[in-house]
């Protein structure tokens, strides 16, 4: 469980929020860089895996350094315009479903 502590007392973060985004419908020519611009305003960036194969094209995992900034950018992020396309923001889902494909 993480939680923080506000002035109204401490408040649990969901279960489903971890440092690790989800990022779909991505313009197809955009950069690592650019998502380092437009994500970073949020916070530290650990990593940033721009998918390139043909199933993975216009998608991109964005893992934060602090699961704060993640929650941040997640709510602020999705449904933003970049180069016309309006921007899907997830958490990435962990164990899950990857650890059933195996």
């Amino acid at each position: 469980d993480i939680s923080i502590m506000t002035s109204t007392g401490v408040k649990r973060l969901p279960p489903d929020v971890n440092r690790f985004l989800h990022v779909k419908n991505l313009p197809y020519d955009i950069s690592t860089e650019e998502i380092y611009e437009i994500f970073g305003n949020y916070g530290a960036i650990r990593r940033v895996q721009l998918g390139n194969a043909s199933t993975t094209r216009g998608t991109a995992y964005v893992v934060y350094e602090d699961i704060y900034d993640a929650k941040n950018a997640c709510e602020h992020l999705s449904g933003f315009n970049v180069k016309g396309r309006y921007l899907v923001v997830l958490y990435h889902k962990l164990g899950g479903d990857d650890a059933k494909k195996r």
